[in-house]
């Protein structure tokens, strides 16, 4: 179906009025307009909460921010895909899945808070876990710091463009409810942050947390995390040479004792 001759772009949103009530869905008919984004969207629908049916609602609840796939507070699952809705066009989407309804739902790996609106504390509390910083008291003198190799910087480089949004997470099969497992997301921090020059002072502690319960060994290289990584991040890759690094790590902790 050609998108010049879509009159309607079709929603099918899943809803849930608080953190304990009963979800539900909803289905929404908006005028189309070329080159929107799910945000866009959702925002026609804040102007006029009415459902395809007639309805009258409360506007749909959702997150977002920057709205150019950085802050990644918009991830929702779409079409039972995890991605940022500022950069899930709906020319894009009708043109990959024609008359069906385009379905948002909210991610499954975190508490609801309202609608489409999750909590995602747990990610930003296991970067605390892993020490996901790096540790400067303020007596540093202010000049040029040391200087890593090209190598380093590229690795470094490309996992600093992570935004804590959430899909790898949420495409984990070893990450849930259950489970205390720190997601890739946070093992790939551990390599950055390990690799800059003053934050490898504090290597041996990121390594103590992902060694310990919930750590690099409840990974199941499913590989999913990168294949739904936004910033294409190769997190196999960091996960794999954590692992050299853990094994590393423990075996020289038994040979210390």
């Amino acid at each position: 179906m050609a998108v010049q001759n879509v009159q309607y772009i079709k929603l099918k949103i899943k809803r849930r009025d608080n953190p304990s009530s009963p979800s539900y869905w909803q289905d929404f008919h908006i005028p189309y307009r070329p080159n929107m984004n799910i945000v866009s969207a959702l925002m026609e629908i804040r102007k006029n909460p009415v459902t395809a049916d007639g309805q009258q609602v409360n506007p749909v609840v959702w997150e977002c921010n920057c709205l150019e796939e950085v802050c990644g507070a918009c991830t929702m699952l779409i079409n039972g895909v995890p991605r940022q809705a500022c950069a899930a066009l709906t020319d894009k989407l009708i043109e990959k899945y024609g008359d069906r309804p385009i379905e948002l739902a909210p991610l499954t790996k975190f508490p609801v808070i309202r609608d489409l609106m999750v909590d995602r504390t747990k990610m930003f509390d296991n970067l605390k876990r892993v020490h996901a910083w790096v540790q400067v008291d303020g007596s540093w003198t202010i000049d040029r710091g040391p200087r890593l190799s090209e190598k380093d910087q590229r690795i470094a480089y490309e996992i600093s463009h992570c935004m804590t949004c959430g899909c790898c997470v949420e495409a984990c099969p070893n990450y849930n409810s259950k489970s205390d497992f720190v997601g890739p997301n946070a093992i790939a921090q551990v390599r950055m942050f390990n690799l800059h020059a003053i934050g490898r002072m504090q290597a041996d502690e990121r390594l103590e947390a992902l060694t310990g319960p919930g750590g690099i060994q409840d990974c199941g290289n499913s590989q999913n995390c990168k294949q739904v990584c936004p910033k294409h991040i190769n997190l196999t890759a960091h996960i794999a040479a954590m692992n050299r690094q853990a094994n590393a790590y423990i075996l020289k902790s038994f040979l210390d004792k």
